[in-house]
């Protein structure tokens, strides 16, 4: 949540890099009885031509103007430390401040917190760390057609969304504080929206006009700001944004899975980037191998994998599919009126594809 900055020099005092002998001027170098260990405090100071055995990470006796490493002495029968190569000044010595000095900013804020970065920290002096939480989401999946066992029949069909959602959100950094299944029930949504604690409530499905639709009204009975209200992409365009107060927002997905994946790209990944506090990644643009259909006003988000420097467009990209979109490494921005082959598009990562770390889903 703020830069990190060094608070002491790394390293904090001239340390060996090596197992061996720290020695002072040429040789052959007259031998120390005891060594230097690291952990201890500043050893005695060396006298021309003379040696003494040092570990890796011990502290350098003043005066000393390289380490030999083991593999490269020897001693004669008379006790005296001789080198079988050459040895530079300042050999297999790590100076202090080698790494960086006390005050430099070593990260900025908004970088994600990594093993490497808690070692980084903790190397630099930190005992801890303010950082920014994982946004709380809860997730409430609309619909009474919606089955969460065995297979589509009478009507109903299976939910995809449930069991998609909280891993997807998980992997652009959210936790997610619960999944709950409401049907189509107005007062039920009323009841859940009010009383969420979480920062984002994402809702699946009831975002357009129809009879069961409830998100709307009950955005409206609730008094919230509707801050993007459909957004002229394929699949997905019934998507909204609002704010429930001053620190909640709600993100309505569309109920078809592929159009909820476009929602999510579109308006869950950037708000809850903004919440934790990381920043926008770089925008990059790729050909299509092949063409890809386009709407003729609106702009479609289409799967592809990516194959070398090119994108390769998949097919089942129908709003309901997911089988595109499972072989996916990521989405393209496909304009009005379609793309040609050839033709760059900008290209959507899916988060598994570049998460690292982050990409533990379940």
């Amino acid at each position: 949540a703020a830069p990190l900055a060094a608070l002491t020099d790394l390293p904090s005092f001239d340390t060996s890099a090596m197992d061996g002998w720290a020695v002072a001027g040429p040789g052959p170098w007259a031998l120390r009885a005891e060594g230097v260990l690291a952990g201890h405090g500043e050893p005695a100071r060396l006298a021309d031509g003379e040696a003494v055995r040092i570990a890796t990470g011990a502290r350098i006796p003043p005066d000393t103007t390289a380490v030999l490493r083991s593999e490269h002495g020897r001693t004669d029968d008379s006790g005296r430390l001789h080198s079988i190569r050459d040895v530079g000044h300042g050999q297999d010595i790590r100076p202090r401040a080698q790494e960086c000095r006390t005050g430099d900013q070593l990260l900025p804020a908004g970088t994600l917190v990594t093993p490497a970065v808690l070692g980084l920290a903790a190397a630099a002096g930190h005992d801890t760390l303010a950082v920014v939480p994982r946004p709380r989401v809860e997730v409430l999946v609309l619909g009474d057609e919606l089955l969460t066992g065995g297979l589509p029949h009478d009507g109903l069909i299976r939910d995809a969304l449930g069991p998609m959602l909280p891993p997807w959100l998980r992997a652009l950094g959210a936790e997610v504080t619960s999944v709950r299944r409401l049907g189509d029930d107005a007062e039920a949504l009323h009841r859940a929206v009010t009383g969420s604690e979480a920062d984002l409530v994402v809702t699946t499905g009831g975002t357009a006009a129809g009879p069961v639709d409830h998100v709307h009204p009950t955005l409206r009975r609730i008094g919230a700001e509707l801050l993007v209200d459909g957004v002229k992409v394929r699949p997905g365009h019934p998507m909204l944004l609002a704010r429930i107060r001053e620190d909640q927002h709600l993100v309505g997905l569309p109920g078809n899975p592929l159009a909820a994946v476009s929602g999510l790209l579109t308006l869950a990944e950037p708000l809850l980037r903004a919440l934790a506090g990381h920043p926008a990644p770089e925008r990059y643009a790729l050909p299509l191998k092949d063409g890809a259909h386009g709407h003729p006003f609106d702009t479609r988000l289409v799967p592809v994998t990516l194959r070398g420097d090119r994108a390769v467009p998949l097919h089942y990209n129908g709003p309901a599919m997911l089988r595109g979109v499972a072989a996916a490494d990521a989405l393209a921005v496909v304009p009005p009126g379609g793309a040609e082959p050839g033709q760059e598009a900008e290209i959507l990562d899916l988060p598994w594809a570049t998460a690292g770390i982050g990409a533990c889903f379940t």
